[in-house]
């Protein structure tokens, strides 16, 4: 079983997919396309951006010596024993669990909506079939109070969470949302606390993050009716769901045994060069595999190309990915980079889809 799962995440992160899956991506084009009227019309929580992603790991204070000596991110702001990394200008962050974890893992993403206002979203929610609930587990949703004592305002900071269809959790909050204090989470540190070095590689913004999902049409349908994120470009069969009016996307292959987690993150870098940045990542410790399906372990680093028959160039788009010390797999792309055709992935809403007709 473990073989088989093993090859079936090869499958997915080299984009490779079955007649099944490809034919449940054929069936989320029905879905979208006859939701298509309510995406091009103000949908109900309109996202703007991706916002934050949380981890949990097993050694809090290496992991922040880890990843601040790789990308010099500073720190912007403190919630209780959780620290916020600051990625790019801000708002955008990377926050690190202060406790000590056996499941080291991405734990959630958080979305960014313009006036956010957690009872006003939570009703939006409900509305859709999210029932609020002290809980976030699949089709939940709760809000926390950030205090004081973990770096939220005196009254508390809202803080919105719920889970899809599967279960992944997703956190709503402002544009403005930093992870500090203030009612909307926007008042982080005026001067971010800087990294004991410059970094080796420069983060400027998040770009996508990929799900792991049971059924495909179910969580494209019920993230469009909520968000109404558009399809502009096609990876082979798997649609490409815009965040925003930006690069940022999610995207849901349907990998039924392992649905519910969030299989990475990728996040954006200037003058984007595979040689390049497998050089500084081999100095720093890695292990690169050069091209390959997948990381067997920690401290790993490879690219796959995406060719034309999933959406990249004819060449192949590079795509490169690393693991963490714990395993959790982060992709790196070019700030161009949408997901769509092209060298560094950046020509969207012209490829054709599957039924072939043009995004």
């Amino acid at each position: 079983m473990v073989a088989d799962v093993e090859r079936l995440v090869s499958g997915i992160e080299n984009r490779q997919f079955s007649r099944r899956t490809f034919l449940g991506s054929v069936a989320a084009l029905a879905v979208t396309g006859s939701s298509s009227a309510a995406t091009s019309s103000s949908p109900p929580l309109p996202v703007q951006s991706i916002n934050h992603m949380t981890i949990s790991v097993s050694n809090p204070a290496a992991s922040l010596a880890w990843y601040q000596g790789l990308f010099g991110m500073p720190i912007a702001a403190r919630q209780g024993e959780t620290i916020v990394l600051q990625v790019g200008d801000g708002p955008q962050f990377m926050a690190i669990g202060g406790s000590p974890s056996d499941n080291p893992r991405i734990t959630h993403l958080c979305l960014a909506v313009e006036n956010f206002d957690d009872e006003r979203t939570v009703q939006i929610l409900s509305e859709h079939g999210v029932a609020a609930t002290s809980e976030s587990g699949p089709m939940q949703s709760r809000v926390r109070m950030r205090g004081e004592e973990f770096g939220g305002a005196a009254s508390g900071t809202p803080e919105l969470y719920f889970g899809d269809p599967d279960g992944i959790v997703v956190q709503l909050q402002d544009t403005s949302y930093c992870g500090g204090a203030g009612l909307l989470g926007e008042d982080c540190l005026a001067t971010p606390e800087p990294a004991p070095s410059s970094g080796l590689l420069t983060l400027h913004e998040f770009n996508h993050f990929t799900l792991f999902v049971s059924d495909q049409p179910r969580s494209m349908a019920f993230y469009q009716s909520l968000f109404g994120m558009e399809i502009d470009t096609y990876q082979g069969a798997l649609p490409v769901m815009r965040i925003g009016s930006g690069k940022q996307f999610l995207a849901m292959p349907a990998v039924p045994p392992l649905a519910g987690r969030i299989h990475h993150a990728s996040l954006a870098v200037a003058d984007f060069d595979v040689d390049r940045i497998f050089s500084v990542l081999e100095g720093y410790g890695l292990t690169v595999l050069e091209e390959a399906s997948s990381a067997n372990g920690p401290l790993q680093a490879y690219v796959t190309m995406r060719g034309s028959d999933r959406g990249g160039a004819a060449e192949g788009t590079p795509e490169l990915y690393f693991t963490d010390p714990d395993g959790i797999l982060i992709q790196l792309q070019d700030l161009s980079y949408c997901g769509g055709n092209g060298y560094l992935g950046d020509e969207c809403g012209t490829v054709a889809n599957p039924t072939g007709r043009n995004a």
